[in-house]
């Protein structure tokens, strides 16, 4: 379960940033449907090899961490939006 969660964890920070690079990188009149399918595509990905791993007895584990990841993720995006809206708010950037 931990080298699931640890590579969750690295996983969609590096998922995000490239789904970004790629939606940056294209021209602004590009369909909308593309830009949508190139940003949640690799997170949907994510999402179906976590599942599938879940499910298979022998990588369980594996799997449930990378499950885990995800609210890892919630827990800590939230807390570093918190962080930054104090920070800004009291005037110190």
């Amino acid at each position: 379960m931990w080298l699931g969660l640890g590579i969750g964890v690295v996983a969609i920070p590096l998922l995000a940033f490239l789904a970004t690079a790629i939606g940056s990188s294209l021209p602004l009149d590009s369909s909308l449907l593309g830009m949508g399918f190139l940003w949640w595509g690799p997170f949907f990905a994510y999402l179906v090899v976590a599942i599938v791993l879940a499910s298979r007895p022998t990588t369980t584990r594996t799997g449930a961490g990378l499950l885990l990841a995800i609210g890892a993720w919630i827990l800590i995006g939230a807390g570093v939006c918190v962080a930054l809206i104090a920070q800004f708010s009291s005037g110190g950037y």
